[in-house]
């Protein structure tokens, strides 16, 4: 395949946009090269400025569960459009989304609209930390909330210490609030909880990683985590923000069979669009303002766009929610598929897979946390990507993103996919 007016089109934006991308794992940095620019797609395909066409494997990082450019969802923001992009005022569609939202979702009563998955994680900390009247809180090596100062926290020397900025503009006395516990481990967060008594307002994780590869909690550790919580009077936040209305009508909460207090969303409930969201119980929600004490605004939350496209989306999803179990049955499919490749050709390898979101991970050893996400080979990720690329394969072009299939992917297209690895087998 040729590329060569994304090329040049990635020389011009890295004069005017920092590393030519507004996000970062945009620029393949982590797998080489130069990245392709987007013109049009439509269902399951991409289609890029040079003419080439790829089977996607990201649906924009997760919310375009059902295909790009799906029509009722373009529909409803094209007429919404007419009638102006935003006001800043109270709009009948806000209520009208909120209310099937909380509909699907078990164990929450109100929801906030925010602008992005960031947002929403910020600001349920934020209500945390005013409900609870604590300050500190503990996340997961590996997971992401977003780029909020609080979230951008390493390890310290040990599991009890303070964590430490990894990005320069997070201040120290940000990041002695966080503490920092691994994933898929109990021990580590018991140990936390022990040391900091009475100071943790919430544990906020990934329910389902999606952000070291795809890697499900173990069943002991989620149902844990939650007694742990509980116990300790601290809140358990469930970042739902690629998980949510993707796994289930009901998140990963119902999947799991686990109750958190406040649930961040995001990606799939804007329909395509910049959207976030936070939720919770009636006690925890009425703590912001203008009802409570918790400040939290935004001038285009709930915009009439964002909302119209998230009523179209979940419509759809809480209509058919058979589609849950025709994605979940197709990523299996996949997942078959591509590891008769690997073993076959004697590739270590290991698949994680949870719903309609897996990933491969080079190293022969289980994945279970970011510790062993991290011991994978990259360069064989790095030549199974370009393979795959040139074969009209888009994966995320990462080791550590998971990949979101989406209901217009036939098994056609899964088929040319375990295909194409075949034809670059011998590459990797």
């Amino acid at each position: 395949m040729l590329y060569q007016r994304s090329s040049a089109l990635f020389s011009e934006a890295k004069k005017v946009i920092p590393g030519g991308v507004n996000s970062p794992v945009r620029a393949f940095k982590a797998v080489g090269g130069d990245p392709i620019f987007i013109e049009k797609a439509k269902g399951a395909y991409l289609y890029d400025v040079d003419g080439n066409r790829f089977i996607d494997y990201i649906a924009s990082w997760g919310p375009l569960i059902l295909g790009h450019a799906y029509d009722p969802v373009v529909d409803a923001v094209t007429e919404k459009a007419k009638k102006g992009t935003s006001f800043g005022i109270p709009t009948e569609i806000e209520t009208e989304l909120a209310s099937l939202a909380v509909s699907m979702v078990p164990g929450i009563d109100k929801i906030r609209f925010v602008n992005s998955g960031t947002e929403a994680c910020m600001s349920a900390v934020r209500l945390a930390r005013g409900f609870s009247g604590r300050d500190k809180i503990v996340k997961f090596a590996g997971c992401y909330h977003g780029h909020a100062d609080a979230f951008l926290i390493q390890a310290g020397s040990g599991a009890v210490t303070f964590g430490s900025p990894n990005s320069p503009g997070v201040t120290r006395g940000t990041a002695k609030d966080t503490l920092l516990a691994r994933y898929n481990d109990l021990e580590s967060v018991r140990t936390l909880i022990q040391a900091n008594e009475n100071e943790i307002a919430a544990v906020i994780i990934e329910p389902v990683a999606g952000n070291m590869g795809c890697i499900p909690p173990h069943e002991t550790f989620i149902r844990g985590l939650r007694q742990l919580c509980t116990e300790a009077g601290i809140l358990l936040i469930f970042d739902e923000v690629m998980t949510g209305f993707r796994l289930a009508a009901g998140g990963a909460q119902e999947v799991l069979g686990i109750k958190a207090d406040i649930l961040a969303f995001g990606k799939v409930i804007g329909g395509g669009l910049p959207v976030g969201a936070f939720a919770a119980r009636a006690e925890i929600m009425d703590y912001l303002a203008p009802e409570g004490p918790v400040y939290q605004a935004g001038t285009l939350s709930g915009n009439p766009l964002a909302m119209s496209a998230g009523l179209a989306m979940l419509s759809a999803l809480n209509n058919d929610r058979e589609v849950f179990q025709r994605l979940a049955e197709k990523t299996e499919y996949l997942h078959r598929g591509l590891a008769a490749c690997l073993e076959k050709a004697a590739i270590d390898h290991h698949i994680n897979r949870m719903g309609s979101m897996i990933s491969i991970h080079f190293s022969s050893a289980q994945v279970i946390d970011f510790d062993s996400a991290a011991k994978g080979n990259n360069d064989k990720f790095k030549r199974y990507f370009h393979g795959m690329l040139r074969e009209g394969i888009y994966l995320p072009p990462s080791a550590f993103e998971s990949y979101f299939l989406n209901d217009a992917l036939s098994y056609e297209d899964l088929d040319r996919t375990i295909e194409a690895l075949g034809n670059i087998i011998s590459e990797i």
